[in-house]
């Protein structure tokens, strides 16, 4: 079939076709370019087409020493013989066919060799943020159940010490991970956002409002101003206080609502708005020393505060001093650092605080900014009623960070779960990718506070991913985007992201540009397709318009993990994820 070397430009050779014919059933195989006079090296090319006169090469790397190293540096002589390769050279270069060794992971098998697998080193692939693409109905779930599954299903060795989440955005994988669940020393934990369960086996997703920082406030009220950040600091700090010491909350209760009086009292309004305003402000904030019927002693008399604001014939509020004199009484220390250490407290006392610390800031006396600060009471106070407060409720009493995360991965029985599902099918999608944010930070300080880096490795599986990790307003509000965090700094602390997309030119581009390997499968959207072809530059144009009739369950992979892009059908799943297409037939035509 293949005769001399009749041309060599640039990647491309052509080949004499000894034949005189056009065998289609070889085009893309791989063949070997060898010249017994340059030792064990051999020349790999790929099979880009043919006519009756000549074959057309790409070459795409060499064997030497029993390896395959891609790309192209040396080209054959014009003497050299070609030949279709061998089986043990093809393993070199589609992977290991022994799957059941605890270095290998099974990806599927060969679209284009009968009989031949595509495997993956585990550390070249899992060491490394993984980005799985292609269009509705393409078999991106059944492809992540079945990695997943074969993890677990073919290795020798039990990979106990795993710990993979998977943020489940439609509730799809629970039944795909029943048979791991069913493994010897294999768990799997369920967690969802249904505020109601019956299944002991399964929690409601839960981060304790005592874990929650600035960032994770600005990100819970969707803050979208850097300028509001200081009045949740300053609510972070209040709540500490209050729920330090009962004395010493009042205390410091009293002296923000005495200076906010003292503000109103000097903003220059008339009596009567004054009368009105700080009775309003004592009528909602107050504690037993400091409200309406406080008792103010004066000589010869004693009137309550409220009796101190009446005003004269002349509009005037004559006992008005009087009452500065009182309020002047508790002002008179500063608000200092709480430990805050082992101080436990829900999203009412946050609530309640926050309400301090608007009062604090003198937003009763500017309209424009208490406007546009009460947008944070207000979205507080919307998630308070609603559902939404189960998620940051924790019963247990106090707990540290680090010890929490750990706990996530325990079942009722107190085992070890090497999977986390995390079914968030139940909240909408804005609340979703703020949950999502708030865990991503959660697991990211955890790595990067371990003693050990990189000891508790956590792999990250995240669904829809172009509707929660986008190139948001995180870095103008809050400095930072979490997602592009880990993907530029996860890796060396073992937080590993797998990002599956129906698009992703949605997606953030920092995120995308972090990825190392890829899964694409059917994918038609030009701008995507610009997308993937700028990830490879291994990619030909050939490979890239195969993308558009892949079909389900086959997907063109490529990466750090691979030695050349691959054609690959993935296994079905066993069981299979609820992905499936809706049956028009079954349900059209079913009868009554």
């Amino acid at each position: 079939m293949f005769g001399k070397i009749k041309k060599i430009e640039d990647k491309i050779i052509e080949v004499e076709n000894l034949s005189k014919a056009i065998q289609a059933n070889v085009i893309n195989y791989h063949v070997i370019f060898e010249d017994k006079t340059n030792g064990s090296s051999k020349i790999v090319g790929e099979i880009l087409g043919m006519n009756e006169e000549l074959i057309h090469i790409l070459l795409i790397g060499e064997i030497k020493d029993n390896l395959f190293i891609s790309g192209t540096v040396k080209y054959p002589s014009m003497n050299s013989s070609c030949r279709i390769v061998y089986k043990q050279e093809l393993e070199m270069i589609i992977g290991n066919q022994n799957y059941n060794d605890e270095d290998t992971i099974l990806i599927g098998s060969s679209a284009l060799y009968d009989g031949f697998n595509v495997t993956a080193p585990i550390n070249e692939l899992l060491t490394h943020h993984i980005g799985i693409i292609g269009n509705s109905g393409c078999g991106k779930s059944c492809g992540v159940a079945s990695l997943i599954q074969n993890i677990f299903y073919y290795n020798q060795k039990t990979p106990k010490n795993a710990h993979m989440i998977i943020f489940d955005i439609y509730g799809e994988y629970h039944t795909a991970l029943s048979k791991i669940n069913a493994l010897p020393d294999i768990n799997v934990k369920y967690y969802t956002t249904k505020t109601e369960v019956d299944d002991a086996a399964t929690e409601i997703v839960s981060i304790p409002a005592f874990f929650l920082e600035v960032d994770d406030l600005a990100l819970l009220l969707n803050v979208n101003d850097h300028t509001l950040l200081p009045i949740l600091e300053k609510t972070l700090q209040y709540v500490a206080l209050f729920k330090s010491d009962g004395e010493v909350a009042n205390q410091y209760k009293n002296a923000i609502i005495a200076k906010s009086i003292l503000d109103i009292i000097g903003s220059g309004k008339s009596s009567t708005q004054l009368g009105d305003q700080i009775i309003s402000t004592l009528n909602k904030f107050n504690t037993p020393e400091l409200n309406l019927d406080s008792p103010i002693v004066q000589p010869g008399y004693t009137r309550t505060l409220k009796q101190c604001l009446n005003i004269d014939a002349n509009g005037k509020m004559n006992a008005l001093q009087f009452v500065i004199e009182f309020l002047n009484s508790f002002i008179s220390f500063d608000i200092m650092e709480v430990n805050k250490k082992e101080i436990v407290y829900d999203l009412e006392d946050l609530y309640n605080a926050l309400e301090f610390a608007l009062m604090s800031e003198g937003m009763l006396n500017n309209a424009t900014l208490y406007e546009k600060a009460n947008d944070l009471r207000v979205r507080m106070n919307s998630i308070l009623n609603s559902p939404q407060r189960k998620y940051f409720e924790y019963t247990k009493g106090y707990i540290e960070k680090e010890q929490f995360v750990k706990s996530m991965f325990l079942t009722e029985n107190n085992e070890y779960a090497q999977l986390l599902n995390m079914n968030f099918n139940y909240v909408d999608e804005r609340f979703a990718k703020i949950l999502t944010k708030l865990y991503m930070k959660l697991f990211f300080n955890f790595a990067t506070s371990l003693k050990e880096r990189a000891s508790f490795p956590i792999h990250i599986i995240l669904e829809e991913a172009h509707r929660y990790i986008q190139n948001d307003n995180d870095v103008n509000v809050i400095g930072y985007n979490i997602f592009d965090r880990i993907t530029k700094e996860g890796r060396k602390y073992g937080i590993i992201m797998c990002f599956i997309t129906q698009r992703p030119s949605e997606l953030s581009s920092t995120c995308l540009s972090q990825c190392s390997n890829f899964l694409i499968f059917r994918l038609f959207y030009p701008e995507d397709l610009k997308i993937v072809i700028s990830m490879s530059s291994n990619l030909t144009n050939q490979e890239v318009e195969k993308l558009k009739t892949l079909r389900p369950g086959t997907a063109l992979v490529f990466g750090s993990a691979f030695h050349i892009p691959l054609m690959t059908k993935l296994n079905l799943p066993d069981p299979l994820p609820q992905s499936t297409n809706v049956n028009l037939k079954a349900t059209w035509f079913e009868e009554e």
